[in-house]
């Protein structure tokens, strides 16, 4: 993948604080798409219950796991965080990470043959102002063989995925129809990101 890049004024100073970059996620995706953006940042993972509450709209709730995941990690003053959270919606159901390949396998029957919705929520923090946005798009899967689902949930890929699936992997030979920004599928809006991270830097 190639990008461009962000001027950030990470190494100017406030209140006597160097001001950095970091991203409250552990997923390897993520790190790799921050990393388009040419600007240093740390990683540190936000310790927090990640658990949906299931009478809620999951457009807002993918919003609110991201807040939390920003506000939880340590930070100085004038710091960025940048944190996210990735569903899957299919029949108005949350498909999350799954925990064994059983539920993989049934998850991706699910999506097999079917529109379904990609909600990526994503927090951006610094000092006491926060932007919060929900980047959804829109994918249709084809019908899937059994051997197909069978042998994907094989490779380990779905395991670590919401949904069971990763576009950028083995899941590309599944997907006919895409609306929006392909690397929110990944999980991370970077086209939106990259307007508020301006936005932000900007701040006196």
């Amino acid at each position: 993948m190639t990008g461009g890049s962000v001027t950030l004024p990470y190494e100017a100073t406030a209140k006597g604080n160097t001001m950095h970059l970091i991203l409250a996620s552990q997923s390897p995706r993520r790190k790799e798409l921050l990393g388009l953006f040419h600007i240093p940042f740390s990683v540190r993972v936000a310790d927090i219950d990640e658990t949906m509450d299931p009478v809620a709209a999951p457009y807002d709730e993918v919003a609110r796991i991201s807040r939390l995941k920003a506000a939880a990690v340590s930070r100085e003053e004038d710091d960025i965080v940048v944190a996210a959270d990735t569903i899957v919606v299919c029949q108005d159901k949350v498909l999350g990470k799954p925990h064994s390949a059983e539920e993989a396998k049934a998850m991706l029957h699910l999506l097999s043959g079917r529109d379904h919705q990609v909600m990526t929520g994503m927090t951006v923090l610094r000092g006491d102002r926060a932007i919060t946005v929900t980047e959804v798009i829109d994918l249709h899967f084809r019908q899937l063989s059994e051997k197909e689902i069978e042998d994907y949930v094989s490779s380990g890929e779905p395991m670590d995925k919401a949904g069971a699936y990763g576009i950028q992997g083995g899941a590309a030979l599944f997907c006919s129809r895409m609306e929006g920004d392909y690397y929110n599928v990944v999980g991370l809006p970077v086209c939106r990101l990259s307007q508020i991270l301006r936005d932000l830097a900007s701040d006196p």
